[in-house]
């Protein structure tokens, strides 16, 4: 893409404003980092776990046994947020399956999505979101990929105003519709928004995660591994001596913590199939985390393989 003086100058902007977040990580012994929730402060674990196509298993009893052993080593060493949607098939009720095996943990926070064109539609697919997890409410709803976001967001706002849901959100995927994704950010008081965000993907750096930060917005990063088409890259090619330094031990922790050390960074949210990677990612919260500089030559490197 040619560079303009403009973008130029934009992104010289966005690095000086990027370079004076604060970064307030609090970590306590043997569990991941957290970082507040602008709005209200409340403290949330950087590492959550996602749920496209990995939860996507059907009624299979062995894979709805291995999901809920996912979420159990999340749990156990430390997590919060499980982010869903209505249009990842079966995700939603085999979250709620591995939530009731498990004894419907105390620390869960539960993000969701309202995932439909018609404003009607959207207080009962909520509704049966719920349901299906088995919870009285959700902390979290997001309106995905922006879907009729001017017919949903006031309706969640008033659920929020209710009681009925803790906090608003809104998302995008794959670098879609910054432009509007921008002004929503700007314009109306939401808690969270989420987008893509990784060592390759940096197009949020420029204005999307100093807007957070100006307003007051968590950000949530989806797709931290481009679904796994990253860490598949990488197979197999030696991780450089130098993200020791950092305490990272593989491609997933190294890249994970590339995402985290952005201070507008609230949680990053990857998804697996395997109780290993569960683990691994959770422990990419912890220990030290890249500067800017050490940020860069991570980024550089991935490019360069």
């Amino acid at each position: 893409m040619r560079t303009t003086r403009r973008t130029f100058v934009q992104a010289s902007l966005a690095t000086a404003a990027a370079a004076l977040l604060p970064i307030s990580l609090h970590a306590q012994q043997g569990q991941p980092a957290r970082r507040p929730i602008p709005s209200t402060r409340e403290e949330i674990p950087i590492v959550g776990l996602g749920t496209w196509i990995t939860f996507n298993v059907g009624d299979d009893p062995v894979l709805r046994d291995e999901c809920a052993g996912v979420m159990a080593a999340f749990f156990a060493a430390g997590g919060r947020m499980i982010d869903s949607s209505p249009m990842y098939g079966s995700s939603q009720p085999v979250i709620g399956y591995g939530l009731q095996k498990l004894g419907r943990p105390s620390a869960l926070f539960s993000a969701e999505k309202v995932w439909t064109s018609s404003a009607a539609a959207g207080p009962p697919q909520i509704a049966q979101s719920r349901r299906f997890w088995g919870v009285p409410k959700f902390d979290l709803v997001q309106v995905h990929n922006l879907l009729a976001w001017k017919a949903h967001l006031p309706m969640l706002f008033q659920m929020k105003a209710a009681g009925a849901v803790r906090y608003v959100g809104i998302t995008t995927s794959e670098g879609r519709r910054h432009d509007l994704l921008e002004q929503i950010m700007r314009n109306e008081p939401i808690d969270f928004v989420q987008f893509s965000y990784n060592v390759v993907d940096r197009e949020a750096e420029a204005r999307l995660l100093p807007l957070a930060s100006e307003r007051g917005i968590a950000v949530i990063v989806n797709r931290p591994f481009r679904q796994g088409a990253l860490t598949q890259r990488l197979q197999g090619k030696p991780l450089p001596e130098w993200a020791a330094e950092l305490g990272a031990s593989s491609w997933a922790q190294l890249m994970l913590k590339f995402i985290l050390s952005h201070p507008a960074v609230t949680v990053a949210i990857p998804a697996t199939t395997r109780v290993d990677h569960v683990r691994e990612n959770l422990s990419a919260a912890a220990g030290p985390m890249p500067d800017r500089a050490m940020r860069q030559r991570i980024s550089a490197h991935v490019k360069a393989l």
